[in-house]
C-alpha cells in the first residue's frame, strides 16, 4: 500500500540537529497522513506516494519545525504560586492568554521567582528529520473522524 489521505502511517524516525549531527530525539511515531497535522508538513509532503521500508531525510528550516522561538511565552511567577515538588526540568500547565491550557517548562528556579518558557524545547532550531517507513494501512472511520491514528505507536485514549 502507498501513502494517501486517510492512510495511518507508521515511522521509525530520528531527530538531528543539522549542524553538529547531536540525536535530538528518536524513535516511533504514527501519523494519520493527508493534511491532519500530526506530522511537519514538509514530512508528510516527502513521503506521499511511498511505501513501506521507504527511507527518507528532510531538512527542516526553523519554520517548517516548531517555529520560532516566542519571548512572550517567557513568564516569571512568584514561588508561592508554584506547584510543590516540581523541579527545573519539570513541566507545569498553566491557562494562556487565550484561556487554552498551555504547558510550561521549568527553567530556572531563583529566590521567590520561578522562570517559566512555553516554547517547545526545539522551538528556533533547524532540523534534520530522517525515517523510514514500517508500517501504512488504512485508517479506520474512527481515527478520520478524531484525525489522529490510535493504538501502536499512535495516541490512546
Amino acid at each position: 500500500m502507498h501513502i494517501t489521505k486517510d492512510s495511518a502511517v507508521t515511522l521509525q524516525y530520528k531527530l538531528t540537529d543539522p549542524h553538529t549531527g547531536q540525536t535530538l530525539d528518536s524513535g516511533h511515531t504514527a501519523y494519520l497522513h493527508g493534511g491532519y497535522e500530526g506530522i511537519f508538513a514538509k514530512v508528510e509532503q516527502s513521503l506521499e506516494g511511498q511505501g513501506a521500508g521507504h527511507v527518507s531525510a528532510i531538512e527542516l528550516a526553523v519554520e517548517e519545525a516548531f517555529g520560532a522561538r516566542d519571548e512572550s511565552l517567557m513568564l516569571t511567577i512568584p514561588k508561592s504560586e508554584f506547584p510543590p515538588g516540581v523541579k527545573v526540568g519539570g513541566q507545569l500547565q498553566r491557562m494562556g492568554e487565550d484561556g487554552q491550557p498551555r504547558y510550561y517548562h521549568v527553567v530556572k528556579i531563583k529566590g521567590p521567582e520561578v522562570h517559566l518558557d512555553g516554547n517547545h524545547p526545539l522551538a528556533g532550531r533547524a532540523l534534520r528529520f530522517a525515517c523510514k517507513v514500517t508500517e501504512v494501512r488504512a485508517a479506520t472511520a474512527e481515527e478520520i473522524a478524531h484525525r489522529h491514528v490510535h493504538g501502536g505507536h499512535g495516541h490512546h485514549h
